[in-house]
């Protein structure tokens, strides 16, 4: 089969972290758009793809599948909905949107034009993940008493000028890494009945938080931030325990209990971009792994986060 070509609309550090994934499967970049004339051309001649700086003259030539959006935060709407109004297939990097009403836009374009649109969330389209959430569904832990999650990493260790840290970048540790805990609660358990978060902002970004989601008989605690170095994925269960160590990029999952057992399996770009580019080719316009429902409840839950940590981003003050 042709490999399925992509516009990459961004070159940075995903940009290229993923290009050099995805090009060794059935995959090509055939154009590259930037802002930075050099570092565009030079991103593009790695992998023969013509450079552009003027996005709407990469869009208007057409030489691409599908359109990958790897920028920060605050451009993802613009450049998903222009490229979504030209008739372009994209796939966006997580969040695609800054706050829920940029979301709607977005899903608003795709289902307007009729085409497909998707969240770049790879830890939903591995196998490791996916089974997870059968041992969940198939009740192997029996009934659920407690989730507990952590992701945090030292972004604080990062450059001032990093994305992450940057407030009018939409930076902090909710949008960037709290988004993998929320997203994996709502993948297993849906959307829950009631949202607490608390935490502590520095210099117009949020560094961390605890967000507690209630779902009945049992809640998830997320310990989110940029302060320190941790993660892991635990399920309590009356007759059992799923141990997820890694979840957002897992390679092993671990059931105890009545029954035991390992599964082993990886979460890359390649799986992700080969199962888009395949619903692409079938004419789905949103994926059966991230559905347009998934990416709204996860920015609304976000949203309510944000109003709680009393979190506004300077392009938000009015």
């Amino acid at each position: 089969m042709e490999k399925f070509s992509w516009l990459y609309v961004g070159n940075g550090s995903i940009a290229k972290q993923t290009a050099f994934t995805v090009t060794r499967g059935n995959h090509r970049i055939s154009c590259v758009f930037g802002r930075n004339e050099e570092k565009v051309k030079a991103f593009a001649k790695k992998y023969g793809a013509k450079a552009y700086t003027d996005y709407d003259a990469a869009l208007k030539s057409g030489d691409f599948d599908a359109v990958y959006i790897a920028t920060p935060h605050t451009s993802h709407k613009d450049y998903a909905v222009r490229a979504l109004k030209a008739g372009f297939p994209v796939l966006c990097e997580k969040p695609v949107g800054v706050r829920s009403d940029e979301v709607e836009e977005i899903i608003f374009a795709a289902e307007k034009n009729g085409v497909y649109f998707c969240e770049a969330m790879w830890t939903w389209f591995s196998d490791v993940a996916l089974t997870v959430k059968e041992w969940v569904n198939d009740g192997a832990v029996g009934e659920i008493t407690d989730v507990t999650a952590f992701y945090k990493f030292p972004g604080l260790m990062l450059s001032k000028s990093s994305r992450v840290r940057t407030p009018s970048t939409a930076g902090g540790a909710l949008l960037d890494v709290g988004i993998y805990p929320i997203t994996y609660c709502l993948n297993l358990f849906g959307y829950p009945d009631k949202i607490e978060c608390s935490g502590t902002l520095r210099d117009g970004i949020d560094i961390n938080e605890t967000v507690y989601l209630h779902y009945g008989g049992f809640k998830c605690t997320l310990e989110i931030g940029l302060d320190s170095l941790k993660e892991g994925f635990k399920i309590n269960g009356k007759n059992g325990k799923i141990n997820v160590p890694m979840f957002h990029m897992a390679s092993r999952a671990s059931l105890s209990g009545a029954v035991s057992r390992t599964y082993r399996g990886s979460t890359n770009y390649l799986k992700e971009f080969d199962c888009v580019a395949r619903e692409i080719r079938e004419g789905k316009t949103q994926s059966e792994f991230i559905p347009f429902s998934r990416t709204r409840e996860s920015i609304k839950i976000m949203d309510e986060c944000r109003r709680q940590l009393g979190l506004r981003y300077p392009f938000e003050e009015e």
